[in-house]
């Protein structure tokens, strides 16, 4: 029995997880010949303040980006 977790930060839309959660479970299908009915898969929603990359919190990681982004465009 497959179990797949999917932790991203939050801001994806129900459609997107659906879409996660079907080409997940059809690779595990295609790659593994696993079940769909036996594969489970999580997905949990971070908030920004809670996952550091970099040295960072992601929601300052973000602040310190938007300034550059927008000197760029």
């Amino acid at each position: 029995m497959p179990y797949v977790n999917i932790q991203i930060t939050k801001g994806a839309t129900r459609e997107q997880k659906a879409q996660l959660v079907q080409e997940v479970t059809a690779s595990l299908v295609r790659i593994l010949g696993k079940k769909p009915e036996h594969t489970h898969i999580v997905i949990q929603e971070i908030a920004d303040e809670d996952w550091g990359f970099a040295g960072l919190l992601t929601d300052d990681w973000k602040k310190q980006q938007s300034p550059q982004s927008q000197t760029e465009t």
